[in-house]
């Protein structure tokens, strides 16, 4: 009567462990198929059934937190590794969401609890390896970071003494305090040596202290432009056009866009008036005119044909500054 007790309840032990392992498998599958709701389900079955395979219960608890990670629970899931934190699996099922969340520190006391119970446990040993590369590597890649940071922002220094060095004024939106000139700098979204323009260009700052600058000129009458990315700050507008209009542009239907021929322009939106440049001065000096602004780290020009028509009417009402 005695055994007979005993093999009933040995083979409850068994049918026990058989339903968890089914359990296990039904949530293998749905996990792989990602479905990850019932694949929790599952697993959270077979832990019902309290059977007294440790490892099995290990690995019930360790992939249903791992399936509740991939719903998005992580504090869910590494809170289910406390359930059974002397196990060397649920420990790695602890280190290895650490890990997809890029906690390596974390990651990698996990893993050390676990090697304290099982010192050669191979996926312990492989995740605290792997923990450790990465945090190595963060930690490397924080330093490099900190280090482009600091140049960059030398960088910014070097330009801005620069840029008020040559009386250059910047278009800016209103500041709480006008004499923050660092305000400019946000407005110029200065990246490492300059600004970049809407056309990938940046005003730069060479090893000999001078500027270039993406420059873009405008020609109102036929709706077109050009862009330079490096107009340096000691080149002519001539030296320019002459390159730009060697020959003619198939939109100057007229041929009248000769380089001798045209007029250059910039237009100041405050005073709502308009300023003549000589081609044969520098960009700097036309940059350093007392109403320039520089506008979105791009200095933009107007190009027109002398004497047109089209000139005559452009200009009509409008406050003109001509060269004298």
């Amino acid at each position: 009567m005695f055994y007979i007790c005993i093999l009933k309840i040995l083979n409850c032990f068994i049918v026990v462990n058989q339903q968890a392992k089914t359990y296990k498998n039904e949530g293998n599958y749905y996990f792989q198929e990602k479905n990850y709701e019932k694949a929790v389900i599952s697993y959270s079955e077979g832990l019902k059934k309290k059977c007294n395979d440790a490892d099995l219960n290990a690995v019930l608890c360790t992939n249903r937190a791992v399936a509740q990670f991939y719903l998005g629970n992580g504090l869910c899931s590494e809170l289910e590794f406390v359930h059974d934190a002397n196990h060397p699996l649920t420990t790695l099922g602890g280190a290895l969401c650490h890990l997809e969340l890029g906690h390596f520190p974390e990651a990698i006391v996990w893993c050390e609890e676990g090697l304290r119970i099982d010192s050669k446990e191979k996926k312990l040993l492989e995740t605290r390896n792997k923990a450790d590369r990465l945090k190595r590597a963060e930690q490397r890649d924080s330093r490099k970071a900190k280090l482009v940071e600091r140049k960059e922002q030398s960088q910014k220094e070097a330009l801005l003494k620069a840029l008020k060095g040559r009386n250059i004024q910047l278009s800016l939106e209103p500041s709480k305090e006008e004499d923050e000139v660092s305000d400019g700098l946000a407005e110029l979204s200065l990246d490492g040596f300059g600004s970049c323009s809407a056309y990938g260009a940046k005003v730069c700052l060479d090893e000999n202290g001078h500027l270039t600058w993406p420059v873009l000129f405008l020609y109102p009458e036929y709706g077109q432009t050009d862009f330079i990315a490096a107009f340096h700050e000691e080149s002519r507008f001539m030296d320019h056009l002459m390159v730009m209009f060697s020959e003619l542009p198939p939109w100057d239907l007229e041929r009248k866009y000769h380089p001798g021929d045209l007029e250059l322009y910039f237009e100041d939106e405050e005073r709502e008036g308009t300023y003549q440049v000589n081609p044969e001065a520098t960009l700097l000096q036309a940059l350093q005119h007392q109403r320039y602004f520089v506008n979105a780290g791009t200095p933009a020009f107007l190009v027109l044909a002398k004497h047109s028509p089209f000139s005559k009417n452009y200009f009509h009402g409008k406050k003109l500054h001509r060269l004298k």
